[in-house]
């Protein structure tokens, strides 16, 4: 079974499920933040540096920001780190964004652990050389007993092949007679996804003042609240968070109700 079979079907820890009604309540913090860190090429074209020192700055802000869910009091943090579809990008970048992901593992893992960050990675696992892959699934078990913050990276992740690997769980299951799709749930749904057991998104956030999802979470993102920020991602801080959970306490979830 591939490393990205393999997530899609064991999932996760199913007390990490939140019960949806909790999250109707008007000016009630997230309790899961997802963020499209976006806008480290244009910070260094600006300034007339290559596209690597944006993605170094990048790794910066990704700091400021676990740093900052944790000092709000958010307990799921998910970052948009490297699409499927980025590996279009010319091989020389790819090469400089998968030397900054082993710098990350190496240098990074530690803090998080220290600071009682639970870190997973979801996406494809398998388009990395095997020594990225060995470092992945080594940090997640290091940090596997931290509670303070759960903090996910999306790496090799698209929303509609996270899709359709969960729909081909579900009918090989339907094939072997473990499941009768008659009687199929969304919850029957939810556990192929690479996120089963997690809270779905209560807030998603894109940085660069780009306005879509450019296929992230998207089944998970069903009823987010989506705040766009003209920041681009290495400037983001603690002050941009903030502002972002402050929009969030403004708006009125209803999740397709009428208003009372």
């Amino acid at each position: 079974m591939s490393a990205r079979s393999h997530t899609a079907v064991a999932g996760l820890a199913p007390d990490a499920e939140r019960d949806i009604e909790t999250k109707g309540e008007s000016g009630a913090p997230p309790t899961h933040v997802a963020i499209i860190m976006d806008g480290n090429g244009r910070w260094a074209a600006s300034r007339g540096l290559p596209r690597v020192a944006g993605h170094r700055e990048g790794a910066r802000a990704v700091r400021r920001a676990i740093e900052a869910a944790i000092e709000q009091g958010v307990g799921w943090l998910t970052l948009y780190a490297f699409s499927s579809e980025n590996w279009r990008r010319p091989a020389s970048e790819i090469l400089d964004l998968t030397g900054l992901l082993r710098h990350y593992l190496r240098t990074e893992i530690a803090e998080l652990r220290a600071n009682g960050v639970r870190l997973r990675v979801i996406g494809d696992r398998d388009r990395f050389d095997p020594d990225i892959r060995t470092e992945l699934l080594a940090a997640e078990r290091s940090t596997a007993a931290n509670t303070r913050l759960n903090l996910t990276i999306a790496l090799s992740y698209g929303g509609r092949d996270e899709i359709l690997a969960a729909a081909r769980v579900l009918a090989a299951a339907a094939r072997d007679g473990r499941l009768d799709p008659a009687v199929m749930e969304e919850t029957d749904f939810t556990r192929g996804l690479f996120t089963a057991g997690m809270p779905d998104p209560d807030l998603v956030i894109r940085t660069s003042g780009e306005q879509r999802l450019s296929n992230f979470l998207l089944w998970q993102s069903a009823y987010a609240e989506l705040v766009f920020q003209d920041v681009l991602w290495p400037d983001f801080g603690a002050a941009h968070l903030a502002d972002a959970l402050a929009e969030f306490a403004r708006r009125e979830r209803r999740f397709g109700a009428r208003p009372g």
